[in-house]
């Protein structure tokens, strides 16, 4: 394995730059990429797409599977440090490019984040272990892997939420059940392929929260994030002073840092949580899941944050030091999906950037790619300002514009 740190701009014995890798193409790989190069290092890309958003921007591009060999020991051979921007590259391929070059984060730890129910017994032994994250633990569940555990699960599970145990994303992968009935059908309807059934449970909020751990324990971390889903994917991130009350804040992240530290997390981590009505006045936290790269609700760190989550994921990886994050501006953060790019009747059309780019404070990024459909994540919008009242009418007028669901009024 190279030595740490790895420092931008330098050049080995053979004349190789200093280069870091990512596995994965898409729109975080690319955001990545961006970072990276902006610090001075080259980079490459291992991703079967000729045209991921990544691949397209980077000094290399390997159009591989994640699996394949060949591909695995190109990478190694041209990357002193090697990341990922998906949690489903498979976690054996992490493990072979371990074998000769840092890998942050590790195989252990994205295995983890594959399988809801890895992750929901991490979560469970990340709370038992840590006295400070006591109360905000995932909500109750039961593996259905069999015919005789779906027999057992416990009545008090239901209503729930039927989610499979592997790749499942934006909203996909799960369906609502409210009795025995209901679940036997979705469980056939999943294939019967291992599933997790979480309670549901009276949902107040969503929020997330991100840090960056680095190969000697320290860790830094943005401050929580205020989320709004539509259809089970991220639509809105707002993030400043008050968006939540301080003590949620200061539970979730020492949640996260517990979560982190329990299996030596290296690299950017974004754990999401629910903020449930327990009676109390501000509500309780519950542990949802984990993503082990930067997440879509942190994009807005690259304009409202003097150091991005992009930014920390480098300097994770290659072993340099963790600078704290300072919010600067208030922010919102709006997603663009494929279905801007179409108007009511379903036709085609052209976003009007005129109207969006002439407001104060918009910062529009979009990935590269070409193809727009609905549900398909485009680029985001984030809106910063002064004050957060300004930020909000900025953005409701974006929201507006562009026929954005999940702002206040821009259903």
């Amino acid at each position: 394995m190279s030595a740490l740190p790895i420092f931008p701009g330098t050049v080995d014995a053979s004349g190789r730059p200093a280069t870091l890798g990512v596995m994965g193409g898409g729109q975080l790989g690319r955001m990545f990429v961006h970072a990276a190069q902006r610090l001075g290092y080259f980079t490459a890309v291992l991703d079967p797409d000729a045209q991921s958003p990544a691949g397209l921007v980077s000094h290399h591009h390997i159009q591989s599977g994640y699996s394949d060999a060949q591909g695995l020991a190109q990478l190694a051979g041209l990357c002193a440090a090697i990341t990922t921007e998906f949690e489903n590259v498979p976690a054996a391929a992490l493990q072979t490019l371990a074998e000769s070059r840092p890998v942050a984060p590790g195989a252990a730890a994205v295995a983890i984040a594959q399988d809801r129910i890895q992750e929901k017994s991490h979560f469970t032994a990340s709370a038992a272990e840590s006295g400070v994250m006591a109360g905000v633990t995932c909500a109750p569940y039961a593996v259905i892997a069999s015919p005789d555990q779906l027999q057992a699960v416990p009545a008090g599970l239901l209503p729930g939420i039927l989610k499979t145990a592997r790749m499942g994303y934006d909203g996909k992968g799960q369906a609502r059940v409210r009795n025995a009935a209901e679940l036997a059908a979705a469980w056939a309807d999943l294939k019967r392929v291992p599933c997790v059934l979480e309670k549901l449970l009276p949902l107040k909020a969503e929020c997330s929260v991100i840090v960056a751990r680095g190969w000697d324990g320290r860790i830094v971390a943005f401050p929580p994030q205020l989320n709004v889903h539509v259809d089970g994917i991220l639509a809105v991130t707002e993030v400043y002073e008050g968006n939540m009350p301080p003590a949620l804040a200061v539970r979730a992240l020492t949640a996260i840092k517990s979560i982190a530290n329990h299996i030596g997390y290296v690299g950017v981590l974004c754990v999401e949580f629910f903020v449930i009505d327990d009676g109390s006045e501000h509500g309780a936290l519950v542990v949802n899941e984990m993503a082990p790269r930067p997440h879509n609700s942190g994009h807005y760190t690259m304009d409202a944050c003097d150091v991005s989550q992009f930014d920390l994921q480098v300097h994770a990886m290659a072993g340099l030091p963790l600078p704290a994050p300072r919010q600067h501006s208030p922010a919102i953060m709006l997603n663009l999906l494929g279905d801007v790019w179409f108007d009511a009747q379903g036709e085609a059309r052209t976003p009007d950037w005129q109207a969006v780019l002439a407001l104060p404070g918009a910062h529009l990024h979009l990935y590269g790619k070409t193809d727009a459909r609905p549900g398909r994540k485009m680029g985001h919008l984030t809106i910063t300002g002064a004050d957060v009242a300004g930020v909000k009418a900025t953005a409701r007028q974006a929201a507006a514009i562009l026929s954005l669901p999940g702002f206040e009024g821009a259903e």
